[in-house]
């Protein structure tokens, strides 16, 4: 008969030996991680910078309660902002840019590219709308030209304008322009350029400065093809290196 092993002889399982594990470079991350220690006046200072900065009063207010931090500044000042802020987020943009012309004249024309901006998000509006003439006139009107002085602005525009083609635009290779992220970011933009004509502190929060200073530091990395627990912005964890 044939047999795998001789009479009296054992088989060694090495696999199967107790031994310990080493801990993973996440594991050792993490550990150090929760050694930091921040201070809870700094986290509150951090949360209090975001909230004013990106014009949430209501939050603020709340939290100026609850955690008895000072704003810094009067949350009144926030009502403009916010409510250009909201014009934008529910779609009305030519209400957003006439708040705008009348808080500070000369923004928007200093500053073409977020004027263009602005535009675009009201045409898309008027296609979300399936306002096809209206769409075509304002972009013929208020656009093209702008499309002929900048190759940017003009693939921009044709991104916008290629909405039109499909029948349902929610779906087309384009629907990203038709997300509420987009006008999100539109009124972060124009957010910026009104701290910056208010000569605020920062046109930005200082939590979203060091989310980019991370993302900076993490593409650093991966370009030096370093191994480390890399953090996954969308999911908000952390992963083991690849």
């Amino acid at each position: 008969m044939y047999s795998l092993q001789g009479e009296g002889q054992g088989v060694s399982h090495p696999s199967l030996a107790l031994r310990r594990e080493e801990p993973s470079i996440k594991e050792e991350w993490m550990e150090k991680i929760n050694d930091v220690r921040i201070p809870r006046s700094a986290m509150n200072k951090l949360i209090m910078n975001y909230l004013v900065t990106e014009g949430f009063k209501d939050a603020a207010e709340r939290f100026q309660e609850e955690a008895g931090m000072s704003p810094g500044q009067d949350l009144s000042l926030l009502d403009n902002r916010i409510r250009i802020r909201d014009s934008i987020q529910a779609g009305n943009i030519l209400d957003a840019i006439s708040l705008v012309n009348e808080l500070h004249p000369q923004l928007l024309d200093n500053d073409r590219y977020l004027l263009f901006h602005l535009q675009q998000q009201h045409l898309i509006e008027l296609i979300r709308l399936q306002k096809v003439e209206d769409a075509l006139q304002f972009a013929a009107e208020h656009l093209a030209e702008r499309g002929e002085e900048d190759q940017g602005v003009l693939q921009e525009l044709e991104r916008t304008l290629a909405l039109l083609a499909f029948e349902d635009p929610e779906v087309s290779p384009f629907s990203d322009l038709l997300s509420p992220s987009h006008r999100q970011q539109v009124a972060s933009q124009l957010n910026a350029a009104i701290l910056r004509a208010e000569h605020a502190e920062s046109s930005q929060s200082q939590l979203a400065v060091s989310l980019r200073k991370m993302v900076w530091a993490q593409e650093e990395l991966d370009r030096k093809r370093v191994r480390y627990p890399h953090m996954n912005l969308q999911t908000t964890s952390i992963e083991e290196p690849k």
